[in-house]
């Protein structure tokens, strides 16, 4: 049975939708389908049934990320059970995760950037910053983070 991740962002059209994107790009150059697999969703109901967000999708696009037909959903409490690893971009999601998921007793919740040499640095949402590039940066270290995490901790074997 795969590990199944869970991005989280405000909107998913933007942070989320891309960190599942560059994810399955990075599960596919590691060799690794079967094994981990992703998905993405919303605190927020603001932008349900929409699309990547077009500066976002140039942005991936532009680093050669293949981009599905993705549609905005939002996060359920039912998704702490059938997910392995929930993360969330920045204080802002992690507040509204809890809100949505309850308690972690399993340990399940955690931020993008916790899996790199700077745990503690949070991804901005560029629909605010207009900064797609630096948000593609950030979120293509924390996915290689997270891959060497479930690569060295040996939960992939």
């Amino acid at each position: 049975m795969p590990i199944k991740v869970l991005f989280v962002c405000h909107g998913n059209i933007c942070r989320s939708v891309g960190a599942q994107y560059i994810f399955d790009q990075i599960i596919e150059e590691e060799n690794m389908y079967g094994l981990v697999s992703c998905d993405s969703a919303a605190t927020s109901t603001e932008e349900i049934g929409n699309p990547i967000y077009p500066p976002m999708r140039r942005a991936l696009e532009g680093h050669r990320i293949p981009i599905g037909d993705h549609r905005a959903r939002q996060l359920r409490r039912r998704d702490y059970d059938e997910y392995d690893l929930i993360i969330g971009m920045d204080s802002e999601n992690m507040y509204y995760m809890k809100y949505i998921l309850g308690d972690d007793p399993d340990g399940k919740v955690h931020t993008l950037m916790e899996y790199t040499d700077s745990p503690n640095e949070l991804i901005d949402d560029p629909w605010y910053t207009r900064d797609f590039e630096t948000a593609y940066r950030l979120i293509r270290k924390g996915c290689m983070g997270l891959m060497e995490h479930l690569r060295n901790d040996g939960i992939l074997y």
